[in-house]
Formats: structure tokens, C-alpha cells, sequence
């Protein structure tokens, strides 16, 4: 349908897009850590037990980062292909890409994430109501935003299509007009 996004490739760019945001939060963190092992080398003489101290701190900062990585790729993947598999199921099955089809599938999101958070069922609860209205609140302008540029790219696309064309798509129009003319 017009309008709607490929559900695999969002969800692989949120994936990588989760990736990148994991690592570098995780690589930012670890700064302080640095500072704790460089005063560590400062007060030991030994060159190998300097030497096994900066290994330790850079394998220990490689698995964390790596760690950070892998579950802010998780979390930022599963949350993009629940959102673009919601939005285009609702399209699908009301026959129209709207704003609401934005909203509900942004609302129905964040409830479910708030639903897995950590905590008592009651906190659950009250994790899934504040989803439900932030996720409605942030994708409704979102959803606005998405619609009119939709429809303003399909302006643009329309109004070009009486033009001439080269390459490719002008040849294969050729084709199409030389076998008409024999048929």
C-alpha cells in the first residue's frame, strides 16, 4: 500500500541504528573506568602487572560495549518491526494508510513495552496507561507529519509523469508503442 514502509528494512536499520546508539552509550560510560585503571598504573611499578591491568580494562571495556551493542540493537529492533508490523497490519486490514494507523500502532507499542518493564503488576499497569496516552501523543503529530509528505511526494511523482522520459524507461515505452502499432 502507498504510504506504508517495508516492515524487514525498518527493522534492520533499527537494529543497527540500536547498535550504534548501545555502543557508543556504553563506550561513553567507560571513560570513568579509564581513569580508575591509569591511577592504578601510576601506583604499581611492575611492568607486567601494569600491562595485565590495561588488558584487563580493555577486555572488560570491549564486553561491555559489545554488550551495549547487542541490547540496544535488541531493544530498539524489536520496538521498530512491533511498530511498522502494527502500522501495516492496520493499514492493511482498514484498507487506508492514516494517522490513526500511526497512533494505534504507536500506542499499542509503547503500551506493550510498558508491559514488559520490570516491576509489580500494578507498576505494569500503570507502565501500559502511560504508554498508551504517550504513545498516542507522540505518534499523532508524527503521523501528520508522515501523511503530508506521503501525499506531497505523490503530488510530485504525478506531475512528472507527462514528461519525457530517457534512458531506460523511454526505451522500454518505444517497445510498448512499437507493438501496439503492429497489433
Amino acid at each position: 500500500m502507498a504510504g506504508t514502509v517495508n516492515w524487514g528494512t525498518a527493522t534492520v536499520v533499527g537494529v543497527f541504528a540500536g547498535m550504534l546508539y548501545g555502543g557508543s552509550k556504553e563506550a561513553a560510560a567507560s571513560v570513568s573506568k579509564d581513569a580508575e585503571v591509569m591511577l592504578k598504573l601510576g601506583s604499581t611499578p611492575d611492568k607486567r602487572e601494569q600491562h595485565r591491568l590495561m588488558r584487563d580494562a580493555m577486555e572488560k571495556r570491549f564486553i561491555r560495549v559489545t554488550r551495549g551493542s547487542i541490547v540496544g540493537g535488541v531493544r530498539l529492533g524489536m520496538f521498530t518491526a512491533e511498530f511498522y508490523g502494527l502500522q501495516n497490519l492496520l493499514a492493511e486490514k482498514l484498507g487506508v494508510h492514516g494517522i490513526y494507523n500511526v497512533v494505534g500502532a504507536g500506542s499499542a507499542t509503547a503500551a506493550t513495552f510498558g508491559l514488559i518493564m520490570p516491576g509489580s503488576l500494578r507498576w505494569r499497569a500503570r507502565n501500559v496507561l502511560l504508554g498508551l496516552f504517550m504513545g498516542a501523543a507522540f505518534c499523532f503529530p508524527l503521523g501528520w507529519i508522515h501523511l503530508k509528505l506521503v501525499e506531497k511526494a505523490n503530488e510530485g511523482s504525478s506531475g512528472e509523469r507527462g514528461e519525457a522520459k530517457s534512458g531506460v524507461g523511454a526505451t522500454i515505452e518505444r517497445l510498448e508503442g512499437n507493438l501496439k502499432k503492429k497489433i
